[in-house]
């Protein structure tokens, strides 16, 4: 045991604050707060403490200790929770799960504003307004924006005008600020104007605002404005109906159950809203070996709740825990209401905390027994991690093949509706990159095969996979910009960290669970087009050195050469093999010439 570790958690202030255990390297490994730091921090150095594996071999790396003082427990509790989150130290529980709840963004940053659903929170000048669960519900949200207000959701660059719109336009879901002409600066600020009021919930001064625009519209005989204006109003009036009813049948709250073999656990959460079930969150860990529950769950609800914006009023869990009347405290202050923790004694809502439960046992078999998951749930969370407008029916993916710039190919391969279409796969020889640039190449490809498309009035895929990182994916973004193709979903993988970025989020890279079966098919797909793309390319390289080298040998044709491949499998092979062995494909004097040829070179 570290006994200057020890002696000075002796010399620590009996104050509240946060300690951290860090390693050799200075990096922390256990975050922890306390209402005393001497009494908290001296107990991991105590005989008379129960053996805990996990304690011992966090104090056999630790080498150094930090503490942090602040004013009282709760300012602890939010400043241990900012360092979790910060350093996610490898000796505390981390909260790792496969949904973070959605919000919607309006970029007011931007001349002309845009609305997404986003799952990641930035301060970028944008506003954003939620989380929404259940997740679709930000999804009708912003499709309602559309339809009614006509303001995109895109990754135009707006700063430019275009030639002409997007297809969002034709089918009366954009304004088309991307184009001259289109629409005016104040016409659009003034959709802004009533998007901000619905997102802020005024919903009822919104209805009257679009109730006087529908009948100024009918007096003008726009009749097309005015209905527009009309199912807007239906739109909202019907979902505040909605609303009224689900506050007026019953309360909110939250209720956990857990499923957990060994060093593995599974978690659901479930939201009750108005009095029914609203959506469900999965949370995974793959290594707590002796970590206790109570700390699991207490680790949990504070990295669930502190920075969540909405609370309801009551918490259910299978697991007390120390801290628990101090996060009521602080959770009722952020709420402005009492929020209540209850835990497994309670008997409370017993029947929905056993439902959880049950539910928590499916999510471990289907994450620890890798059972395989339902296809549209697959591409549902396709959709949702990459923020595509729809889930994917037909994806093209493309990848780059050379050996140090010589014959360069490309692939290009097509996953629709659940499968490889082999028939709709591509071979392209890079014509115009004489040397090794795989930005230049792949720009050339995706250009190529979209010119194509376009030229054949067919339709584009519901997104483009690029085999490689940052570089490929504006290389090929740029074969579109100059084939005047805006708002095409477009993605790219990186090999080594098998990380995804997404065309116009650069920023923000999609790290996928390595369990993940979304991440899954994006390898199937990308793996094929690798496959596709260096088979093509050994076949290539196969007839350059059939060209190079058979057919210089006096005596050798190409149907010859060609036997000769075919026999034997390679070049290099060749020049392994006898002039007997070589005369019974080719008769004797054209295999002594084969023989000393490929002699001479290998």
């Amino acid at each position: 045991m570290n006994d200057a570790l020890k002696q000075k958690a002796d010399a620590l202030p009996a104050e509240p604050g946060v300690y951290i255990f860090k390693d050799l390297a200075g990096e922390p490994i256990y975050v922890g707060k306390a209402k005393s730091l001497r009494h908290r921090v001296r107990s991991y150095f105590a005989d008379s403490r129960p053996a805990d594996e996990k304690r011992e071999r966090m104090l056999d790396v630790a080498a150094e200790l930090e503490t942090i003082l602040v004013n009282n427990e709760k300012e602890a509790m939010a400043l241990e929770n900012n360092l979790i989150k910060q350093f996610k130290p490898r000796y505390n529980v981390l909260l790792r799960d496969d949904k973070t709840y959605p919000y919607i963004k309006l970029t007011l940053g931007e001349r002309f504003p845009r609305v997404y659903v986003t799952r990641r929170l930035r301060k970028d000048g944008s506003v954003y307004f939620g989380p929404y669960f259940p997740a679709s519900l930000a999804y009708r949200i912003v499709d309602l924006i559309h339809r009614s207000f006509r303001v995109p959701s895109c990754n135009v660059d707006l700063t430019r005008t275009h030639p002409r719109p997007c297809l969002q336009y034709y089918i009366r879901r954009c304004q088309g600020p991307c184009a001259a002409g289109l629409t005016t600066e104040e016409r659009y600020q003034e959709a802004i104007r009533q998007v901000r009021m619905l997102l802020d919930g005024h919903t009822s001064e919104l209805v009257r605002t679009l109730h006087q625009s529908m009948l100024d519209a009918s007096e003008r005989q726009d009749y097309e404005s005015a209905a527009r204006y009309r199912d807007s109003v239906a739109t909202l009036e019907g979902a505040r109906e909605r609303q009224r009813m689900a506050a007026a049948a019953g309360e909110d709250f939250d209720v956990f159950g857990f499923h957990r073999e060994g060093a593995q656990l599974a978690v659901n959460m479930f939201h009750l809203r108005g009095g029914r079930t609203v959506d469900r969150r999965e949370f995974f860990f793959e290594k707590l070996e002796e970590t206790d529950l109570g700390e699991i769950f207490s680790s949990l609800l504070k990295q669930v709740y502190l920075d969540q914006q909405y609370l309801p009023g009551e918490i259910h869990v299978p697991a007390g825990f120390e801290d628990h009347k101090v996060l009521e405290e602080v959770l009722s202050e952020k709420r402005g209401r009492p929020v209540r923790i209850y835990g497994p004694d309670a008997g409370k809502r017993r029947a929905l905390v056993e439902l959880a439960a049950r539910n928590a046992r499916h999510s471990f078999e289907r994450r620890f027994r890798v059972v395989k998951p339902q296809e549209r749930d697959v591409l549902d969370g396709l959709a949702d991690a990459l923020e595509l407008p729809k889930a994917p029916s037909r994806i093209e993916a493309f990848d780059v093949s050379h050996i140090q710039g010589t014959n360069i190919v490309a692939s290009m391969v097509v996953w629709e509706n659940g499968r490889m279409k082999k028939s709709d796969y591509r071979k392209f020889i890079v014509k115009t990159v004489p040397q090794n640039d795989d930005f230049a190449s792949m720009r050339e490809v995706v250009g190529r095969r979209y010119r194509r498309l376009l030229d054949e009035k067919k339709r584009f895929p519901d997104m483009i996979l690029i085999d490689g990182g940052i570089g490929q994916l504006h290389a090929a973004a740029d074969a579109l910009a100059q084939l005047e193709v805006i708002n095409q979903p477009l993605a790219s993988i990186a090999k080594r960290e098998e990380i995804l970025y997404v065309y116009g989020r650069e920023g923000e890279p999609v790290a996928l669970d390595h369990r993940s079966p979304v991440l899954h098919l994006i390898q199937r797909i990308r793996d094929e087009a690798h496959r596709f793309a260096v088979t093509f390319h050994r076949a290539r390289r196969t007839r350059s050195e059939l060209d190079s080298e058979l057919l210089s040998i006096p005596g050798i044709g190409k149907k010859t050469a060609q036997r000769l491949l075919m026999h034997f499998g390679s070049i290099t092979a060749l020049g392994s093999v006898t002039a007997e062995e070589l005369a019974q494909v080719v008769g004797r004097k054209r295999a002594e010439a084969i023989s000393k040829a490929t002699a001479a070179k290998h």
